[in-house]
């Protein structure tokens, strides 16, 4: 087939051809975000688990159902090395100056600028080489604790956003590198927004520790989230993912090909996105065979393993290759700690740093207590097909 037709292009974040399998989640948010213009309240949602499930797809699919219902956005990827605030700043100011045309939300914005003057001031923030033009307003936004500014900040924002009949929706990847510090401030900020039934919304994604991180920030954080699960997809949706894509470049996929890379991939977005990709490049006609979809195995995995696996296996140091390694060779998963410690021959306790270090990277998680799992699904496969080249 023409690769230059092939509608699969797998990579970080791209929105593949076919939403499927996402349609309740999507339809939730397009609820939330009507709502939010009215000024009811909705939960803030906050999509959890693993790599290349589409979270980050989800996310941008609901920012630009935002836009189109009239919301101002701004979306940012939590990284592991700057703080909520610096991040914030420049979003809330470039939101704030949208707002800003709308004559009714006058007042209210020069308000919220001064009050993000102040929070940029208390915070020692600088948002390159433009300037917020207005004086701080003392006394808000101004004590140095992110927890107690940042909701003032949010209340300003949020009464701009209603003076303009708009709403503010925050969008923010991968929640798990937010410190603890930050991550109660945000939350307590949205607690506020609620109580004060403004049109402020949020949507976050992260792997699934961000439902136990975000109780451990404010108890009350399972009562402000919704936490929607997405995971492999199903049979009948993963099948789907693949089918009409092809169908509506005018090809043709036949039952026994769809089945086997529904087979090898387990229903994962990402991978079926690759294994779709690589199968419509080898096909002769205008039919994807089963005999393409097998063929297309060795390029596929080959693909992943040099891409996906490989660039968060180089994220860890030898010693953390020692243990994730140990974990792939017990199975499938998920793992007990002390199973993992038996291996390596130390104990659970000796080996805590090292496990801490590795769930901090994003590479572990913890489902239950005193066990682990990856967050990169079918990563033992990758250890173990490789044990030759990486132990």
């Amino acid at each position: 087939m023409d690769p230059v037709r092939n509608p699969f292009a797998p990579g970080a974040g791209s929105q593949p051809p076919a939403l499927a399998g996402r349609e309740a989640i999507i339809e939730d948010a397009r609820i939330a975000i009507e709502r939010a213009v009215l000024c009811k309240p909705s939960r803030s949602q906050m999509f959890l688990g693993l790599r290349g499930v589409g979270k980050t797809v989800l996310l941008n699919a609901v920012e630009a159902l935002a836009n189109q219902r009239g919301h101002v956005t701004s979306m940012i990827e939590a990284p592991e090395n700057k703080s909520l605030g610096e991040q914030l700043l420049p979003r809330m100011h470039q939101v704030l100056r949208k707002l800003s045309v709308a004559a009714n939300a006058k007042a209210k914005t020069y308000d919220a600028l001064r009050a993000l003057r102040s929070f940029a001031s208390a915070f020692k923030l600088e948002y390159g080489d433009v300037s917020i033009a207005v004086d701080p307003e003392v006394g808000v936004a101004d004590s140095g604790d992110l927890e107690n500014d940042l909701p003032e900040l949010f209340v300003r924002i949020g009464e701009a956003a209603k003076a303009a009949g708009k709403a503010w929706t925050l969008l923010i990847d991968e929640v798990q590198y937010l410190s603890e510090k930050d991550l109660a401030a945000l939350i307590v900020s949205l607690h506020k927004i609620n109580q004060a039934r403004l049109p402020v919304l949020f949507f976050g994604a992260g792997l699934p520790q961000v439902a136990a991180l975000s109780g451990q920030a404010k108890s009350y954080a399972e009562r402000l989230f919704h936490y929607p699960e997405v995971g492999a997809l199903p049979e009948d949706d993963a099948k789907a993912a693949i089918r009409q894509p092809v169908n509506d470049e005018g090809a043709v996929i036949d039952d026994a090909a769809l089945k086997e890379i529904f087979l090898k991939t387990r229903g994962y977005p990402y991978f079926l996105q690759e294994w779709g990709h690589q199968s419509w490049n080898l096909a002769v006609g205008d039919t994807i065979t089963v005999s393409d979809a097998r063929r297309a195995e060795s390029t596929t995995l080959k693909r992943l393993d040099e891409g996906f696996f490989k660039v968060r296996f180089d994220r860890l140091t030898p010693k953390e290759r020692e243990y994730v390694i140990a974990m792939a060779k017990l199975g499938s998963g998920p793992y007990r700690s002390s199973d993992v410690a038996d291996a390596l021959g130390e104990t659970p306790q000796s080996l805590g740093p090292r496990r801490a270090q590795i769930i901090n990277k994003g590479m572990i998680y913890s489902p239950s207590h005193g066990d682990i799992a990856f967050t990169v699904p079918m990563f033992n496969d990758y250890l173990i097909r490789n044990l030759s080249i990486l132990g």
